[in-house]
């Protein structure tokens, strides 16, 4: 059995809009086709007509399943290292509490119109509730060592922790400059397909970590020194922590670089001479949450490299919706096009994941399910716009 879908617009992501566009659907949520409003082969068809703008299914690209526990009980506003101190402070919960959190959080995920998610974890509790969801999962087993001493055995961890989600897409990554020492760059170097191995990486999601990395100074000596930690391998570096770690990658890496807070113009153009194969995540309301700021989007438009974005945790948000993530986006640049940066929340995610062969547009063949925004003005959201899952 084929359904048909059409609204005000169908916007494919691999196409142009499509007003008045309609959507054949089978039962397993393949698209059996995408037709102009008075196409022959859906002159007898009987259609589900809705107002609003049709969209694939989104991708969150950036999340932190097992903080959901965490949900309203972090101050906002506080800045990035005071929430890590709040984070390592209250994360303290039973497997059984992380548990039934994340089990809501991705329903929640999977109601808001998210069809897959890239996920930070540092231990294995998440493994069950990801092979048993609807959502398709790319699990990022993350390393935090800033002791080069440690930097073997908290290598190994990772690949061991890695092994527990067999048969689920998993990658070990670092988890932000000013959290891993040079050496476990080094040994990234090493793994036998660097290249197959996703990164996932936290930057400059504040100030104090330019800071750190150009002048040793700054909160983030102060947070060592706090935890009891002896830093003095770590030598000022005189420029911006990603100058400073692009380098350490392998050439053809496929890095994602998270928040971008306080990324700048000399940052960008470092990163493209390097000539890595680099993808640009945003979370824009983590960012309000966290540092109440917002990255210079204008910088990152116009440029090779792929926009995409997530929502963080909820520690740092109060909901993991990609929908919400591209209001806030529109709310505080008008002058984005949605037809653009609905493809910050489909194709590039999948793309960047590799799974864009069935996510991401809506094409014949593929199945990326089928988002429904209501509360439109043509192309255009606005802070009473929904999504609802067609199917």
């Amino acid at each position: 059995m084929v359904n048909y879908y059409s609204a005000d617009y169908i916007l494919p992501v691999s196409d142009k809009p499509i007003q008045g566009g309609v959507i054949g659907v089978d039962n397993n949520g393949e698209i059996i086709g995408v037709y102009e409003p008075n196409a022959k082969e859906i002159s007898d068809k009987s259609i589900s007509r809705h107002k609003g703008i049709i969209t694939p299914g989104f991708i969150n690209s950036h999340c932190h399943l097992e903080l959901s526990h965490l949900k309203g009980k972090l101050p906002k506003g506080i800045g990035l290292i005071p929430f890590i101190e709040s984070v390592i402070k209250e994360r303290g919960a039973s497997d059984e509490e992380i548990e039934r959190a994340m089990e809501k959080a991705d329903q929640d995920m999977k109601a808001s119109g998210i069809v897959a998610v890239g996920d930070i974890v540092n231990k294995s509790l998440s493994k069950n509730i990801k092979r048993q969801s609807a959502l398709h999962y790319h699990t990022f087993v993350e390393i935090l060592c800033f002791d080069p001493e440690k930097a073997q055995e908290a290598f190994r961890e990772g690949l061991t922790l890695c092994e527990e989600f067999d048969k689920l897409p998993s990658s070990i990554t670092p988890h932000a400059p000013y959290s891993v020492c040079k050496e476990i760059f080094r040994f990234l170097k090493q793994l036998h397909n660097p290249e197959g191995n996703l990164l996932s990486i936290h930057n400059q999601e504040s100030e104090e970590e330019n800071k750190f990395y150009r002048y040793k100074s700054g909160g983030f000596v102060d947070f060592y020194n706090k935890l009891n930690r002896n830093i003095d391998f770590f030598k000022a570096q005189a420029r911006d922590s990603i100058q400073t770690i692009v380098p350490l990658l392998p050439k053809k890496q496929p890095v994602m670089f998270v928040h971008n807070t306080y990324t700048n113009m000399k940052d960008i153009y470092f990163v493209d001479r390097f000539g890595g194969k680099v993808t640009w995540c945003l979370c824009p309301n983590a960012n309000l949450y966290i540092e109440n700021r917002l990255p210079k989007i204008d910088i990152f438009l116009n440029q090779d490299s792929p926009i995409v974005l997530g929502t963080d945790s909820l520690a740092s948000n109060d909901k993991l919706c990609i929908l919400s993530e591209l209001i806030t986006l529109h709310e505080h640049f008008p002058y984005l096009n949605l037809e653009n940066t609905i493809k910050w929340a489909t194709i590039n995610g999948a793309t960047f994941f590799g799974i864009n062969d069935r996510f991401g547009s809506i094409e014949k063949g593929k199945k990326p399910g089928l988002n429904l925004i209501t509360n439109t003005s043509g192309l255009k959201i606005n802070k009473d716009s929904q999504v609802t899952p067609l199917f």
